[in-house]
């Protein structure tokens, strides 16, 4: 009879070959963003991560459509050649959940900077915003908050906001597919949007504010799509690390 022994470390060691060639070939993972995490910290983070279980020195790892650092939800990972998919997937539609305070404005139309403006409210009521929502379906041209990573002349334009230096920001035509009023509050709005890549929703809340004869910003994000990917499919960032160490 023949005998057949099978060195564990040979075993172990084509096991994690298999592993670095299935992330090299491509995997797309969905991760639930951390807030005040930037999209490249978690795609570094898990790009280290990877690396250094897997023993190897290189490997293409990025995102598909950025969240700023207030924002939470969904963001997807691609790895390998997977990466190359990534502006088909940014060209999909996203949907968000956010948060709006009405009555005060901010410079970055967001939580970033402190209210700079206060306004009334004393005139707002459920159907003025549902009725005012409604116009802002369908094709908009909307200009970017100067506090974006948007590029002026080779620089992203919160370089020069940061510096106080005045910045010519140009509009873009983006597309709201839908837009539903869930809560309503005389001083916070949440509402889901259905949009078009390329849409600020914070330029969104300073937009809204205006149209209501008043003010808002946000106060809260989270994106909860993109195309037919849903957030409640995604890992908790701190979970799917731990699977990566323990693979």
């Amino acid at each position: 009879m023949f005998y057949c022994r099978i060195d564990s470390n040979w075993m172990a060691n084509m096991e994690l070959e298999e592993k670095v060639e299935n992330y090299r070939e491509g995997k797309m993972i969905l991760i639930d963003k951390p807030l005040n995490w930037t999209s490249f910290d978690v795609v570094n983070k898990i790009r280290w991560v990877l690396r250094s279980t897997l023993k190897i020195k290189k490997l293409k790892v990025g995102h598909a459509g950025t969240l700023d650092p207030l924002a939470t939800g969904l963001l997807i990972i691609c790895t390998g050649k997977f990466t190359k998919i990534i502006e088909q997937i940014q060209d999909s539609s996203k949907e968000y959940v956010a948060r709006i305070a009405l009555g005060a404005t901010t410079p970055s139309y967001d939580m970033e900077t402190e209210m700079d403006e206060e306004f009334t409210t004393s005139h707002i009521n459920k159907e003025l915003v549902e009725s005012t929502l409604k116009t802002f379906l369908g094709k908009q041209n909307q200009l970017p908050p100067i506090f974006s990573a948007k590029k002026i002349d080779g620089k992203p334009a919160y370089d020069y906001a940061r510096k106080n230096q005045e910045v010519i920001m140009k509009p873009k035509e983006i597309t709201f597919h839908a837009i539903q009023l869930e809560k309503y509050e005389p001083k916070e709005l949440i509402i889901r949007i259905k949009c078009s890549k390329g849409t600020y929703i914070r330029s969104f809340a300073y937009d809204l504010g205006k149209a209501l004869k008043s003010g808002a910003y946000l106060a809260g994000l989270e994106r909860t799509k993109i195309g037919s990917f849903e957030l409640e499919n995604a890992w908790d960032l701190t979970n799917y690390i731990e699977k990566i160490k323990t693979m």
